[in-house]
């Protein structure tokens, strides 16, 4: 073989080797891109194994247990009962007007010469009153239109139907206001509603009459919870959350709009901005306490509050991961501590308002400093989410200097459980009318409690007929 061969053989091989060497690399590119995006998935994995109630949004109810079992193991030392130190409560008697009866007792004899004494009424005598009911018992009235024969001339004469003296409707509006309690506030089903009304008053009613009550109920109610969907609108600070609702199996919006003096709930087709902004707020009025959710972003930043507390169990989720994410997150958390230990100061009246933010100031900016620090370090799912909070930061801050505005949205949360637990129990509602009646029972139900009314006795005036022109009852009286 004379040495130009050997030359161009030797090239052929390095050739060859070359291009093993170039499919080596791509081979090792691919693998490692592979691992990459095996290792975010694992992390992704770890992340939604590890969510919980503390650490995310998600309810308590959703917590696996051994998230249960860790809670347990945290108290296990505690003792069953009030704590040491819980201030016991005790039956308080009734003043002497809300008395049915009194049964007065007198001493018969002297216990120091034994001779009798007068029946004299002490001034301030020993009291034990005895709570018990009476037989229930349904009020039925019976309407007669007699016929009577003229003695004269042996005609036949009926008395008239007159609709303003003979109801129309089979159930008075006391009865309608129970039934709608007991399915509507109380949230029994409708069969325990026919068998308790049975048990407990003697009153025999049918499912389909039950759903009828309760369509007129909610239709009676209907003008009261405008007006305090009205009321909700205009007020200065207002508090929103929102979840799922389902009707025949489809999903839907379920929102509450919460002040001081009314809440609001309503059921709405989708939660997009056009929606909530059209059909919930109608439009931005007063500062809105809320979560990030993005559908809520035409509410100006400066007139929001975002909710600590979800921010709170964003940052628990941050300590829990490796590395340096876990190391901020823990930074996040001690800020937020603060925010609230100094926030708990001021509404005992430790600290004047001026004080809260006087002390609050280096509190935010170490707090957004560390925010920074994460976006900077690119950490998936932490970056992004640390950005979109920094993006809030107008609306991080406002209750401190807005009067009546607090850190988080717990009062919107606490409103929402009770539509909550009606759609775990009943898979929601299986018509738009009983999803109106549900909606509007709630916002009866929670606004009659801040305003300090009776929710039977309003609904049994809502049912009541009134004279034609005559204003529908409202809730907001007693404001």
């Amino acid at each position: 073989m004379d040495d130009a061969s050997e030359i161009e053989e030797l090239r052929s091989a390095l050739a060859a080797e070359q291009a093993r060497a170039v499919a080596a690399e791509a081979r090792a590119a691919q693998l490692e891109a592979r691992v990459a995006q095996l290792e975010k998935q694992l992390a992704k994995a770890i992340e939604l194994l590890g969510r919980n109630s503390g650490n995310s949004n998600n309810p308590p109810s959703s917590d696996p247990p051994s998230a249960k079992k860790s809670k347990k193991k945290r108290l296990k030392n505690r003792p069953r009962g009030g704590q040491k130190g819980h201030q016991g409560s005790h039956r308080q008697l009734l003043p002497p007007e809300q008395v049915h009866e009194v049964v007065d007792l007198f001493p018969s004899a002297c216990e120091s010469c034994w001779k009798p004494l007068p029946q004299v009424p002490d001034e301030f005598p020993r009291r034990r009153q005895l709570t018990d009911l009476k037989p229930l018992a349904a009020h039925t009235t019976e309407w007669r239109r007699h016929a009577v024969v003229c003695p004269c001339c042996g005609y036949r004469t009926r008395a008239e139907h007159d609709p303003d003296v003979i109801p129309r409707l089979s159930f008075g509006p006391r009865l309608m206001a129970v039934v709608a309690l007991l399915t509507g506030v109380y949230h029994l089903s409708r069969r325990q509603t026919v068998r308790l009304l049975r048990e407990l008053l003697g009153v025999r009613i049918s499912l389909g009459s039950v759903s009828a009550i309760e369509k007129r109920v909610s239709d009676a109610v209907e003008p009261a919870v405008d007006e305090a969907m009205e009321s909700a609108r205009g007020a200065a600070v207002k508090h929103a959350d929102g979840t799922t609702w389902l009707r025949c199996g489809a999903l839907l919006s379920l929102w509450v709009v919460a002040t001081t003096a009314v809440t609001v709930f309503k059921v709405l087709p989708n939660g997009q901005k056009a929606t909530l902004r059209d059909e919930l707020f109608g439009r931005v009025r007063g500062i809105l306490v809320s979560d990030r959710a993005t559908a809520l972003k035409f509410w100006a930043m400066e007139r929001r509050q975002i909710c600590w507390a979800h921010l709170v169990r964003k940052f628990v989720s941050y300590s829990e991961r490796a590395g340096p994410a876990g190391k901020l997150g823990e930074e996040l958390l001690e800020y937020t501590s603060l925010l609230f230990a100094y926030w708990s100061q001021f509404r005992e009246g430790q600290l004047s308002r001026e004080t809260l933010v006087e002390r609050m100031a280096p509190v935010r900016l170490q707090l957004e400093a560390v925010l920074q620090r994460l976006v900077g370090a690119e950490v998936l799912g932490v970056s992004g989410s640390c950005a979109d909070i920094l993006a809030h930061r107008e609306a991080l801050w406002t209750f401190l200097q807005r009067r009546g505005v607090e850190p988080t949205n717990n009062h919107a949360e606490r409103e929402l459980r009770g539509l909550v637990m009606w759609r775990r129990r009943s898979f929601g509602s299986q018509s738009e009318r009983g999803t109106h009646f549900a909606a509007r029972m709630m916002t009866v139900a929670h606004t009659a409690r801040k305003q300090g009314l009776e929710v039977l006795e309003f609904l049994a005036a809502c049912c009541a007929p009134r004279p034609a022109g005559a204003a529908a009852p409202s809730l907001l009286a007693a404001a």
